[in-house]
Formats: structure tokens, sequence, C-alpha cells
């Protein structure tokens, strides 16, 4: 067996921690794979001898790649067909609850609400709020100087917590319970049943990159209308035996996979708060929906030394 060399040992002791730094500024696993890509082949031509501490390194260096890849694609998010969604996350271990800010920070909740940042204020928010470096090292990753830092942390955080106060951290063991109530009201049909599991002011949203057919509204709000779509969606499925809804663990939380056949055609996401959906998220973009297929480790810290 060829022997791993340093610079390799290094990056993949790292990859799951690179992956998520990646994934939480692009919103887009298979861009973060592109990025990690790209900033392995940069670390081949560093001397790892005169690097002191890898995992500030590197994490600098995916950062400068994915603002990079993010400012790069903006023009692709401005022309984007009807709303743009976060790509989803299937998890590798299945389950990142034990790590509360982690399980939050990748919600698609809190992606969405980061998508409303600007590309600095989102790479300065996700390193100090959800890794914790320093502000001297985020300065280094974003060019920005430590004061510049400082107010940008301080602008991102505010914004943040004024979109996400209402909801409060993820808590999967709540949603799971609430996502089985609300399968088991659809398919009864128990339209007083789903429609008390939803707020009166849910907004649903859809995104088809324009490639498939959607909703007529790809923005929803209210729960008469919501839950009327959901009622019928799961009457169809039940006259259908080719069309099955599954649950999912997505993004670390419990979701709806919706198949005809063996075709994944659109995965329903929900955001959860007092035991009422409170938002929803339905992506039907099939290449988002690829990325559904290949597991990926996510982590807030280094992969432990054998």
């Amino acid at each position: 067996m060829t022997p791993i060399d340093e610079h390799t040992e290094r990056f993949v002791h790292l990859r799951p921690l690179l992956f998520t730094i990646a994934y939480e500024i692009l919103g887009s696993a298979s861009e973060a794979d592109d990025v990690l890509q790209d900033s392995y082949l940069r670390w081949r031509r560093v001397d790892p001898a005169v690097v002191r501490n890898t995992k500030s390194y590197l994490a600098q260096l995916v950062t400068r790649q994915a603002l990079n890849a993010l400012r790069a694609g903006a023009s692709r998010r401005e022309d984007y067909v009807g709303p743009w969604l976060p790509e989803p996350l299937l998890l590798a271990d299945g389950d990142a609850s034990s790590d509360v800010v982690l399980t939050e920070s990748v919600s698609m909740g809190m992606l969405v609400v980061l998508e409303t940042l600007t590309p600095i204020e989102r790479a300065v928010f996700v390193l100090r709020e959800v890794f914790g470096f320093d502000y001297d090292e985020i300065a280094s990753a974003t060019g920005r100087s430590v004061a510049t830092v400082h107010q940008t942390a301080r602008r991102a955080r505010s914004h943040v917590q004024a979109r996400r106060k209402r909801y409060g951290p993820v808590d999967t063991a709540r949603t799971a319970a609430v996502t089985e109530r609300f399968i088991a009201a659809a398919t009864t049909g128990d339209m007083e049943g789903l429609l008390s599991m939803l707020a009166p002011d849910i907004t649903w949203t859809t995104d088809s990159g324009g490639k498939v057919t959607a909703l007529p509204d790809l923005v929803m709000v209210g729960a008469e209308r919501v839950g009327t779509i959901f009622m019928a969606l799961f009457r169809y499925a039940q006259r259908r035996p080719q069309v099955r809804i599954e649950t999912v663990n997505c993004n670390s939380q419990p979701a709806l996979a919706c198949y005809i056949e063996d075709t994944l055609e659109a995965l329903l996401v929900f955001e959860i708060a007092d035991d009422k959906i409170v938002n929803g998220y339905g992506i039907r973009n099939p290449d988002k929906l690829a990325a559904l297929g290949i597991p990926r480790a996510i982590s807030r810290t280094e992969i432990p030394t054998a």
C-alpha cells in the first residue's frame, strides 16, 4: 500500500470541517466539492513544514476560494428562474444533532437566511459564529482589516438574529414528531388536523430552476393554500403506486422525499417552531436533487487522530 503523503494526510484530516465551511458560505454541496478540489491543488504547492497551524491555514484558503466562487456565481443566481434555495445535503453519518450549533448552521432555514447576507458578511458570520475562528484569522481569510471584521461580524450577527429569533435552534426530535403527524393527517384526509400544524402565515417556497413543472405559485402564503396543495399531493400519491413519499434525514433534520418509481422528484423540508410548520421549502430542480446521491461528512472540529 502506498503511504499517504503529508499534504494529503493533513487535508483529509480536516476535510469534513473544510467542506462544512465551504457549504455554509456557498449553500451548495456540489460547489463546495469543487472549492475543496481547487483548494487541495493549491495546498499541494505549499511546503507544509512552514505552516504552523494547518487548520487555520486551510480554513483561510477554503474561505478565499469559496468567496471567489460565490462572487463568480452571483450573475447565475440573479438570472435564476424563480426562487433560489440552497442545495440540500445528505449526511454521511446520518445525523449531527448532538452538535446543536452545527445542526442549526446547516439547516435549510439558516441557509436561507445566510443567502440574504453579502458574501463577506456570510463568510465572517460562518467563521466566527459557527467555527469560532479568531478575528485576525478571519481578517486574513477575507482580506479585510481586523476592525472591519469586527464591524462586519456585529452587522451579520444582528441581521441573522433578527430573522431567526422567532424560530430558535433546530430540534430534530420535535421536527420528526411534527413531520410524522403531518404525514398521518395528509394520508388520512384529516384537513383540520393538517391545518392545526401549519402556522397561519406559513410561507411555502418552491425551487424548480425553471427546469421542471412546479406549483403555479412558487411562493405561497397562508395555511389554507398550503394545506390544500399538500392534501392534493398526498391524494395523488395514494392513487398511483409508482409514487412514494419517504422520510429522509436532510441537512440534519427530517424531510420528505417524493419519488416516481426510482426517480427523486422533490424534496420537502419543514421549518418548525412551537410545534407548527412556519416555513416550507420544496426543491424540484433536478440538478440540486442530484446532490442527495452523495453523502457528505460535516464537522466543526478536526477528525480525532488515532
